[in-house]
């Protein structure tokens, strides 16, 4: 269990990160976000997230992933991170309280099914993943992927956020969490959606040369502005939690 020195919103030295990072009850859907970033704005190292990490930040983000309903992640950071299956961890359990389901389902976005359905991502899945694509996808894709998760077809050529958002809730998965990439996040903020981005500023400098934002693809129809509602410190990183202004 991450223990985090707290710096807002009321300092303390000692904080367990499964209290401080609870869901909101009510009912209603809640999409959370989860990023790591260099101090100078790099979401990738060489293509990857993972030297960008530390023991703290990747304990982080399996808490996350266990105190969620379903994991909402592109296709592309399903291969470049090479994700096996998602599951609570015991020591998460208590934290995770009274959900649907033991384990969050991972849905995964990919518009065309470009997806290898015999990662163990989906063949060891401990909960049946959910694969959501477009009209774009081949009728044979579409078939493969039935054999091994459940298939939402959300728009013709893009898929509309909202749609997967709603669909979700139907099934009574309201605590969402996404972990990218960029694209994907791009799409969930240009709809909206995004309730809550937990930022893990990580202490290292990427420099020059080609590096992606946490966002990308969807273009915002006007700047979007954001309240900082708790920050929290360990092994140099900073971890910053922002909800939407108002």
């Amino acid at each position: 269990m991450p223990i985090l020195r707290r710096l807002l919103p009321a300092p303390s030295p000692s904080v367990e990160a499964g209290v401080e990072y609870a869901y909101p009850g009510g009912g209603t859907p809640f999409v959370r976000a989860n990023m790591v970033s260099s101090v100078d704005g790099a979401a990738v190292l060489e293509g990857r997230v993972g030297d960008l990490t530390g023991p703290v930040d990747f304990d982080l983000l399996l808490l996350l992933r266990s105190l969620s309903d379903v994991l909402l992640v592109g296709a592309a950071t399903v291969r470049a991170e090479g994700y096996g299956p998602v599951r609570t961890r015991a020591k998460d359990r208590e934290h995770r309280g009274d959900r649907p389901l033991a384990h969050p389902r991972l849905a995964v976005v990919s518009r065309r099914v470009d997806l290898d359905l015999t990662s163990s991502a989906f063949t060891e899945a401990p909960e049946r993943p959910i694969v959501v694509t477009t009209g774009l996808a081949h009728a044979d894709r579409v078939a493969a992927a039935e054999e091994v998760a459940d298939v939402l077809v959300a728009g013709e050529t893009d898929v509309d956020m909202g749609v997967v958002v709603g669909h979700l809730a139907g099934l009574g998965l309201t605590r969402v969490l996404s972990e990218g990439g960029p694209q994907i996040l791009g799409t969930l903020y240009a709809a909206g959606l995004v309730d809550e981005l937990c930022l893990a500023l990580s202490p290292r400098v990427a420099g020059g040369g080609e590096t992606s934002r946490i966002t990308a693809g969807a273009t915002l129809p006007e700047v979007e502005g954001v309240r900082l509602t708790a920050a929290y410190e360990a092994e140099d990183f900073l971890f910053l939690r922002y909800r939407r202004a108002g």
